[in-house]
């Protein structure tokens, strides 16, 4: 998650170079320890330089549904609205409803989203440094990136083939996120956005680590 400042650096940056800023910001309302989303598109000098795009799936669960937003200045979404309608032409429309519906909810729900992750978020990232791994406390969304280089693995996709076949649990090779294929190779990303009763069954397997 970015600062006002580091936002503020981005729009500068934009600024110098004469480019656009396109932000995913799905996770605006999934923010732990006390951190605020900050709207890319309300930083001085982007609101006509920015792409802000989100959706319904992370904030209310529905990750299938497809159903999501784009706000840009009128410049920009004359050329979106164009490509949405050779590429998608509109969501389902009972789907769009019930979205409308959910958009409608008050600030109640959105407060226990966070509390609720962080529940879930504290009770992953205890079973992760008890079994070994070094955590990247996340202040917003649901995954945990960790260091695995203490396991001694060759690289992240030799350690998520050794969960897979012998503990029972698997994560996203760290490398899947960066765009140099030796970055990320002794992190591996865990998400928690699951039961508990799932987080402790997978905590149950990592402690074969611990073992081994």
């Amino acid at each position: 998650m970015f600062s006002r400042e580091e936002l503020e650096f981005i729009g500068g940056l934009c600024q110098e170079f004469d480019a656009l800023a396109i932000t995913d910001e799905i996770y605006e309302h999934i923010t732990y320890d006390g951190a605020t989303h900050v709207p890319i598109v309300t930083i001085p000098g982007l609101r006509d330089r920015s792409i802000l795009v989100n959706s319904m799936s992370k904030t209310f669960s529905v990750t299938g549904w497809r159903v999501g937003w784009v706000i840009a200045s009128p410049d920009l979404t004359n050329s979106i609205r164009k490509v949405h309608d050779f590429l998608t032409v509109g969501a389902a429309a009972p789907l769009q409803q019930a979205s409308a519906l959910a958009l409608a909810t008050g600030e109640d729900y959105y407060e226990h989203l966070s509390s609720d992750y962080t529940v879930r978020r504290d009770l992953l990232v205890g079973h992760l440094e008890a079994a070994g791994f070094r955590c990247f406390q996340p202040k917003g969304a649901y995954y945990v990136m960790t260091d695995i280089s203490g396991f001694g693995f060759a690289d992240d996709r030799a350690f998520a083939q050794h969960l897979l076949e012998h503990v029972g649990v698997i994560g996203v090779p760290g490398s899947s996120f960066y765009s140099d294929s030796g970055g990320g190779s002794q992190q591996m990303r865990f998400c928690f956005c699951k039961k508990s009763e799932t987080l402790e069954a997978a905590a149950a397997k990592l402690a074969k680590l611990r073992r081994g």
